[in-house]
């Protein structure tokens, strides 16, 4: 198997391919540096590149029995820098943190236990504020179908190093679409779980109820892999998940029988119309799950107005972060207009809308009394051109995001696990997408009828074209 065609085998078979001995940890870590080096000036999706420690931890994988190894044994994997690495430091994006994190988090932790190799800290907006992934500290990170465009974020280094295949997996986090929003920019399949399931530690909670981790992949079974691997709670975690009735990756590899699923192209934000394509995108995948087998019908969802709900957490959440920088004053101009704006939000505003979570949550999920899972496109609009913050302050910015994450921040309030799903290729050439959202705590449904799309109409196979 020659470089390229390694670099794009995706997470589950690089696993097959160390554990039977054909290329090395060692060896797949010095070919993912190496992709890295070459395409990481142009594309900007590491902020941290940890090379000397990830090919340690790879030279030790390979010294490891074989008896003792996990499921992602001596496969590289990156962090997004939200989440600590032990020796690295968190910056959130910025410049407001100067000491190396003493400790992984779990989910990390999980990681490693699972045999992966860390090789590095993937870019962020400040504090995930924003769905494009631009900063005043490294730069705008860009999307490899098109490097003129956003690969959206605020896990666009996470989704840009997948996608441009520096790494076959990497960890993301989702406040408010931000898995779902820049796999959908990317053509990568990328599934924000259900609240609770993964673990938050050593922090309470990620952005109040709203946030989580997980992978970007390209495809459904190394994402079910991942997932297995870092699924579970801890006793600080403040939400927990309901156990799944079969493994993640069982649910990949199962068919899931006959399901209702219902598809709206209605966001969930007023005023706001999705752009033809996404629309043409979602009839057509509506239309493959109907030769599937499943009982399809389109729908019209009433999603009570979240406005009341999201901005008090999202205010809340940055405020939450904000408090664990060494430096405040190192912090850019418009994450101190967002700090300004969270002083004047009432603390009580915060606490009723946590408070008020699992109301909210009944009233959305009132769509699934009639149908098993929810079609959706993924983003509204075509992705943005770089420089989506130029100019902005932090008001601005809030409005220019609201395409974006007019499918998505809906279910961060409710709890549900959502997906982003690759639905083919717009005229522009960038990937088209649509949004499989299930019932709480049923993540197993929309990995099965994932993976039915994925073998109808595979995806994985396209790769961008790069210059250099």
């Amino acid at each position: 198997m020659d470089t390229e065609e390694l670099m794009y085998a995706g997470l589950t078979e690089q696993a097959r391919l160390v554990a039977s001995g054909e290329v090395s940890s060692r060896e797949l870590t010095e070919a993912v540096l190496a992709r890295i080096n070459r395409l990481n000036p142009e594309l900007n999706a590491f902020r941290a590149v940890l090379a000397d420690a990830a090919l340690a931890e790879a030279t030790q994988r390979d010294h490891v029995p074989a008896a003792e190894r996990g499921p992602l044994h001596g496969v590289p994997v990156a962090i997004k820098d939200e989440v600590d690495v032990e020796g690295a430091v968190t910056t959130f994006g910025g410049l407001a943190n100067r000491t190396p994190a003493t400790a992984d988090a779990e989910v990390v932790r999980r990681l490693r236990v699972a045999g992966a190799v860390i090789v590095g800290k993937t870019t962020m907006p400040e504090f995930g504020q924003w769905p494009f992934t631009e900063s005043a500290t490294y730069g705008a990170t860009r999307n490899p179908w098109d490097t003129t465009r956003t690969p959206g974020g605020s896990s666009g280094g996470t989704a840009t190093a997948v996608a441009s295949g520096m790494i076959a997996a990497a960890l993301g986090g989702d406040g408010g679409g931000s898995i779902r929003i820049p796999s959908a920019c990317c053509g990568l399949f990328g599934l924000k779980p259900q609240r609770g399931r993964v673990s938050t530690a050593p922090h309470r909670d990620l952005w109040l109820t709203l946030g989580t981790s997980g992978p970007l992949t390209r495809g459904v079974a190394d994402s079910a892999l991942f997932y297995d691997a870092i699924r579970g709670s801890v006793g600080v975690d403040r939400w927990h998940a309901e156990e799944p009735r079969m493994s993640f990756v069982d649910a990949a590899a199962t068919p899931p029988g006959t399901l209702r699923i219902g598809y709206s192209a209605t966001p969930a934000v007023r005023g706001l119309r999705p752009d033809p394509e996404h629309v043409a995108a979602l009839e057509h995948t509506a239309a493959a799950l109907r030769e599937a087998g499943h009982d399809v019908r389109e729908i019209t969802p009433r999603y009570p107005d979240a406005t009341a709900m999201f901005t008090p957490q999202f205010y809340g959440g940055v405020r939450d972060e904000a408090r664990l920088v060494e430096h405040p004053e190192l912090l850019e101009r418009r994450t101190k207009q967002t700090l300004a704006l969270a002083r004047l939000m009432p603390e009580k505003a915060i606490q009723w809308s946590v408070d008020n979570t699992e109301k909210f949550a009944a009233k959305v999920n009132l769509v699934f009394d009639d149908v098993d899972l929810l079609l959706t496109p993924t983003i509204a609009h075509r992705p943005r051109r770089i420089g989506a913050l130029d100019g902005a302050n932090s008001l601005t910015a809030q409005v220019r995001a609201l395409p974006m994450i007019a499918y998505t921040a809906l279910w961060n309030l409710a709890g549900n696990p959502a997906a982003a799903v690759p639905a083919g290729f717009g005229a522009d050439g960038l990937p088209l997408s649509v949004q499989l959202v299930g019932r709480p705590h049923d993540e197993v449904s929309i990995l099965q009828v994932a993976a039915q799309l994925e073998t109808a109409r595979p995806w994985a196979q396209h790769r961008p074209v790069f210059r250099s």
